[in-house]
């Protein structure tokens, strides 16, 4: 096996003759076996077999010189470094239940879910990280504001002797405003949760009352308004699509075959946070959402007005990782030899939680816990260690290792010599300055069984003592990381629950790690040494942390103002089938999630240096919006031909301007660094029936706040910024699309 991009160090061969010399060799011997051979030139059929021969012990000798692959796996070992097993892919789920319950219910942490299984495919399981409290909800305040604030202070009671509320929580009355009269760019109002119930991560259908086919002066199908809840660091959207909102921005255009002037209730269906906490602000306190006025294409001429709400709980949504749990498994027997090992079942054991442990019970005493370590070091003979090999599953228990004694025998010689010299000295001395007399160790012949001392490294189970795993968890790859709507299959019956389904793509799936790839990771290792003290520590450790969810860290080095503030940019790991839908990546769907984050900081904490914070953060993420005419040769004026010229260019610049997959290496675009118009134009000029390019304009969108606004290029070049990533996607609402004009 040969690494090409290893340096070329040079090594020593077992065996460093040539074919040349070994067909030299050959013809030096005939003369002494076989004296009546004359004739040695190449023709000779017998100097054919010899240079035959030659050409097969050259290929043997050149195998044999060469390091076989176990070698390297052995010397990674010796720098305590492990080939990593497979990471799980994770994602959220969604239980939606049958009816609404009157109690809260619970799901079971471990909860199994999975893909459909086919006749070449088989299913792909999840499993829930934790349990998951589907609540009661009850709207205790409904509050209006003139202006969006990220913590409101300045807010207006609207139920307050004007609503009442019903047995069964529904409050009514009188006409209300959510917005002003005259909405503008801001208004919102905010309805407030007890705070008794547990609501985290639960789908809420929000009903609301109002008059049938209200004329509000927008455009139903795209209403300007956001509906968001605070998670204790911001504000998140949680209207999944504009599909849950029947009312259709308040207007209630879906029936409009009712009569004029009456009442109608439609429900907005919202997922919440998973961590929605218990929050004050002004002297309100519960659990927060909110729904904004955000004028787009459209706005409202006139406030819309709510004459009734209520809300229940339909569902809710949870963790889940790609594994697969596995309790109570036997393992076999004890034999009493040191360095037994035993074999799980399932190899790609996943990162050890809590309960999962090795349990041996001895044929005369009761179970016991082992501990799992990572090597056997530190290992005493008394301690109940072993060592779990994550990527075959294969358990080991500590060795017997025979230590050669004479140095140990030395250095108590020479103990025992200092001792007797120090009491010599304090009796010999006088004052006629005589030499002091140092007595030297006496030569003691050693046996052999004297040289050689054994230790043991970690206890041995007795023998007759049988192995069973608690639990532990099996599962991880690359094949995790499923298409949003592919987890549709239960496992086993929940009571109460109709369907389940993920509504975002999994992430973080990650094969096992390759020989090459740990090759690669090896200098990495030992240039940081486990240690975060410069900014390449940072990135290389960052991607260590998050394996198969991080594509990309960077610490700039010219963000970093604060002392004692290191600021890590990262930018996680999306399904590369997304590139082939032709329509970019969202910068939402580069969002770090909350697990993510702590996973990373967490790791990041263990390596840094003492009154050194990390912050996490994410690139600001600056679109591109590219609007160009091309001309095509005269022969392209199949329609047909035109569609599949446009869809590739289309391709080529949501691949180009890819903060994943673009720049001139096709590796991403580095933080900071611009795109120019003329980048375009080559990449424009390299597609297939194109002839000349007409006028090229680059628009740049940025955000402000959550807002995003989009403006003309000047200059010829668009500048993200120290801290800013190019990146484009397709969204008519925002206009980033691309603008093609073929010419023909």
């Amino acid at each position: 096996m040969d690494f090409d991009f290893l340096p070329r160090l040079p090594k020593s061969d077992l065996d460093d003759r040539t074919f040349q010399d070994l067909v030299e060799e050959c013809i030096l011997r005939i003369p002494r076996y076989c004296p009546e051979w004359t004739n040695y030139n190449p023709g000779d059929p017998g100097i054919t077999l010899v240079e035959l021969f030659a050409w097969l012990t050259d290929q043997m000798m050149m195998r044999f010189n060469q390091v076989p692959r176990r070698q390297y796996v052995a010397f990674l070992e010796m720098l305590g470094v492990r080939l990593q097993p497979p990471s799980p892919a994770h994602t959220e789920v969604t239980f939606y239940l049958t009816s609404t319950l009157p109690t809260r219910y619970a799901i079971a942490t471990g909860t199994e879910v999975a893909t459909l299984r086919t006749e070449t495919e088989e299913a792909i399981v999840f499993s829930t990280d934790r349990p998951l409290w589907i609540g009661v909800p009850r709207i205790n305040h409904f509050l209006t504001a003139e202006r969006v604030e990220n913590e409101p202070q300045v807010l207006r009671d609207r139920f307050t002797n004007q609503w009442s509320q019903a047995s069964d929580g529904t409050w009514e009355g009188r006409e209300q405003f959510v917005f002003d009269e005259r909405p503008k760019d801001g208004n919102c109002f905010y309805l407030v949760f007890s705070p008794d119930e547990p609501l985290d991560g639960n789908v809420l259908a929000l009903t609301l009352q109002g008059q049938a086919a209200t004329a509000t002066g927008i455009n139903p199908d795209q209403p300007p308004r956001d509906w968001e809840a605070w998670d204790g660091m911001a504000w998140r959207s949680i209207l999944l699509q504009e599909s849950d909102d029947h009312t259709k921005g308040f207007s209630f255009s879906e029936h409009g075959n009712a009569a004029p002037n009456q009442v109608q209730s439609s429900d907005v269906v919202l997922h919440l946070p998973l961590d929605w906490p218990v929050t004050d602000f002004a002297t309100y306190r519960g659990r927060w959402l909110r729904c904004v006025c955000r004028p787009g294409r459209s706005s409202y001429s006139r406030s819309p007005q709510l004459m009734g709400m209520s809300v229940r709980a339909i569902g809710g949504v949870i963790s889940a990782s790609q594994c697969l749990l596995i309790r109570d498994e036997l393992l076999g027997e004890s034999n009493g030899t040191p360095g037994q090992m035993i074999q799980l079942q399932s190899g790609s054991v996943l990162p050890r939680q809590t309960g999962e442990h090795l349990i041996v019970t001895s044929p005369v005493g009761l179970p016991q816990i082992w501990q799992e370590v990572t090597d056997f070091a530190d290992s005493g003979p008394d301690d109940r260690h072993y060592v779990l090999d994550s990527l075959s599953g294969s358990i080991q228990f500590g060795p017997l290792i025979r230590e050669p004694g004479q140095l140990r025998q030395q250095v108590s010689t020479r103990s025992r010599t200092q001792q007797q010299s120090s009491s010599n000295s304090s009796t010999s001395g006088n004052s006629n300055g005589s030499s002091i007399t140092i007595v030297s160790p006496t030569n003691e012949s050693l046996s052999f069984e004297q040289s050689r001392l054994e230790r043991q490294y970690g206890n041995i189970p007795p023998r007759g003592s049988t192995f069973r795993m608690a639990a532990y968890r099996t599962g991880g790859g690359a094949a995790g990381n499923v298409q949003k709507g592919s987890i549709f299959v239960l496992k086993s019956a929940v009571p109460y629950v109709d369907r389940v389904v993920n509504h975002g793509a999994a992430y973080q799936g990650a094969d096992a790690e390759s020989l090459e790839e740990a090759v690669l990771r090896v200098p990495q290792l030992l240039r940081t040494r486990d240690r975060a003290i410069t900014p390449e520590d940072f990135e290389t450790l960052s991607l260590q942390a998050g394996r198969g969810a991080i594509a990309r860290a960077y610490c700039p080095v010219k963000s970093q103002i604060n002392p004692g503030i290191v600021d890590v940019r990262l930018v996680p790991q999306i399904n590369p089938a997304i590139l082939d839908r032709g329509e970019g990546i969202n910068p939402s769907q580069l969002a770090l999630t909350p697990q993510l984050r702590s996973q990373v900081l967490n790791y990041l904490d263990e390596r840094r240096l003492v009154g050194v914070q990390v912050r996490l953060q994410e690139p600001e993420y600056v679109g591109v919006s590219v609007q160009v005419e091309v001309g095509l040769h005269p022969e392209y004026t199949n329609p047909q031909a035109q569609l599949l010229i446009m869809r590739k260019l289309q391709m080529s610049l949501y691949r180009f301007l890819n903060p994943l997959t673009g720049g001139s290496q096709g590796k991403g675009w580095d933080i900071g660094s611009p795109v120019y118009r003329s980048d375009i134009v080559n990449l424009i000029q390299q597609t297939s029936g194109v002839r000349f390019l007409g006028e090229v304009l680059l628009f740049e969108i940025r955000r402000s706040q959550s807002t995003w606004f989009r403006s003309l290029a000047t200059g010829g070049a668009i500048n993200p910024g120290d801290r800013g990533l190019i990146c484009s996607w397709a969204d008519d609402r925002l206009r980033t699309s691309h603008t093609i004009s073929l010419i023909v």
